[in-house]
């Protein structure tokens, strides 16, 4: 006899007010996004590629193309880095450095590709940082690095953004050397410029290829002639005849980029990666019972309409099933257990429906409360000891506030949450598709908390507090220093500090800084978290956790 499933979740669209208009703030947000990641794609812009194409090289991005197995996709991290950061230098489209993961001989691949169109290549701030979170993503889930190396190295009026510090140039050969250790292939590719301390990456890679007419010194022709008064030309000093045939550092020496392309796929094949995968896959898995276009329907992203988070879970898990964990205890955060691509995981998310309690009280949808905490802090406990990953969805006001709160130990409760989050060592997956706001970001794994993979939709809002909340403090601030102030001029104040907090919330803006990996449409959630879980599934084993001193 076939059990009926009494785990499934969600409701008919039909059945979830205002969906049309819903829909239509949604398309607005959506076709905005699409529109900059197309241009993005452009790079340095069409002038910029023909002098590249005239150089007999290709672009990153077709690089890119040639490497992957054909028919495949390139998963790509950090689109929007640098996105309207340093307009008075001019489009820096993805900070000047492609990045994502890729197939090649069906092995999963970090790529890491300099755009010689933006700026030659120069590294930015935000560039290093890019660099430095695909090294990560690439430690995190046990996959190969290849770097495709076409730079001039740091971009020098802001040099002092770029070199001392922790986390500045030195870190990606810190990691290169650490990567190493773990047993974790890396290959460079030298394709163009590969000068100054830049010129380390490459020789500290397992494998380096270089192309004829590119180049790789510590110090260009100039640089030398000033400093030591010697005269000679690029090609002589470190160019891929040089290094192949007198310095002897590059293992191979390819006559183009189609040739030099070839031999890292080969490289690669040659490499014996064990494909064990630490979680098992059901390969029969079911599509979720809801269409995906329908996650554009769920919510209003501008006016912030409360709404039922099952319906956003239902169209992305498998037949759409979800048992829920405590389900009539902390209601605003709900989680339990589900399947996505046929692989196992745990969700915790944030409940965004007004919840009437049992005293007759209610708790407000998106606020974490003491009961919501302390029940999220057990579930997390239960998946490491499950050893299943971990999704956690963010539409979160933060914690409430209060006497009653306080006096119930909602620190406590709070600090209890954000200890097993810390403490967890199962893969971790975010995504925000609302508020993301104060330490409810960080009780949700949040970028602070070392999630393989953090994701938005262009609806997310990610901030200390909301526009209004913040925009009124501080105006009460800024006007009680200025003397008697018309409610003409109060408002004026008010609203330039809430257009500005509302700038600083948007999903751009923090795609920019990287605090997310990528700005991802709702359409596209299921196909992308599917994607995501199998890259995790190269990850090694998992360490048991440790919680240290929980409140209780």
């Amino acid at each position: 006899m076939t059990e009926k499933n009494k785990d499934i979740i969600g409701r008919d669209i039909e059945e979830i007010k205002n969906s049309d208009d819903n829909f239509s703030e949604f398309n607005l947000l959506n076709a905005h996004i699409t529109e900059k990641r197309s241009l993005i794609h452009q790079g340095g812009g069409p002038i910029a590629v023909q002098k590249q194409h005239d150089k007999q090289r290709m672009t990153c991005r077709e690089r890119i193309k040639y490497l992957l197995d054909p028919g495949t996709d390139f998963f790509e991290i950090g689109t929007f880095a640098a996105y309207n950061m340093y307009l008075e230098y001019g489009n820096i489209a993805s900070a000047g450095l492609v990045t994502g993961i890729g197939k090649i001989y069906e092995k999963d691949c970090m790529i890491i590709a300099n755009d010689a169109t933006v700026k030659a290549g120069a590294y930015f701030e935000i560039t290093l940082k890019k660099t430095l979170r695909a090294q990560e993503i690439a430690i995190q889930n046990n996959i190969p690095i290849i770097y495709l190396v076409d730079s001039a190295g740091v971009f020098l009026p802001l040099q002092d953004h770029v070199f001392p510090d922790e986390n500045h140039f030195g870190k990606i050969f810190y990691n290169n050397a650490k990567i190493s250790s773990y047993g974790i292939a890396q290959i460079a590719c030298v394709m163009g410029p590969c000068v100054a301390g830049g010129a380390y990456l490459p020789v500290m890679c397992d494998k380096y290829i270089i192309v004829e007419g590119a180049s790789m010194f510590l110090a260009g022709p100039a640089l030398v002639k000033a400093a030591i008064g010697q005269e000679i030309d690029q090609d002589t000093l470190g160019g891929a005849t040089t290094h192949s045939t007198i310095s002897g550092i590059a293992d191979f020496h390819e006559k183009d980029d189609i040739s030099a392309i070839d031999r890292i796929r080969t490289v690669v094949n040659n490499i014996n990666i064990n494909k064990l995968n630490i979680f098992n896959k059901n390969k029969s898995y079911l599509k979720p019972r809801y269409k995906a276009s329908e996650l554009n329907m769920i919510f209003n992203p501008i006016k912030l309409n409360p709404y039922d988070m099952n319906d956003i879970i239902s169209r992305i898990v498998d037949d759409s099933s979800f048992y829920q964990y405590k389900e009539n205890y902390g209601k605003t955060i709900i989680c339990g257990n589900a399947s996505i691509g046929g692989i196992k995981l745990g969700i915790v998310a944030n409940q965004k429906t007004h919840i009437k309690t049992e005293n007759s009280g209610i708790q407000l949808g998106g606020v974490v409360y003491s009961d919501s905490a302390d029940k999220a802090a057990r579930f997390i406990m239960n998946c490491n000891q499950d050893k299943i990953p971990i999704l956690f969805i963010h539409d979160v006001n933060g914690f409430m506030v209060g006497k009653d709160a306080e006096w119930g130990g909602i620190a406590k409760d709070g600090a209890k949450l954000v200890n097993a989050v810390s403490n967890s060592t199962v893969p971790k997956i975010t995504l925000v598709i609302g508020g993301s706001y104060g330490a409810g970001n960080y009780a949700l794994s949040g970028r602070s908390y070392n999630p393989n993979f953090l994701f938005s939709w262009p609806s997310a809002k990610i901030a200390v507090m909301g526009a209004d909340q913040a925009a009124k403090t501080l105006t009460q601030i800024k006007t009680a220093k200025m003397g008697n102030l018309s409610e003409e001029k109060k408002n004026e104040i008010y609203n330039e500090i809430k257009d500005e907090y509302l700038k600083q919330s948007e999903s751009t803006y923090a795609a920019a800084r990287l605090w997310i990996d990528e700005i991802i449409l709702p359409s596209e959630t299921r196909d992308k978290l599917i994607y995501t879980l199998d890259i995790i599934n190269n990850i090694k084993s998992i360490d048991k956790p440790n919680y240290g001193v929980l409140q209780v």
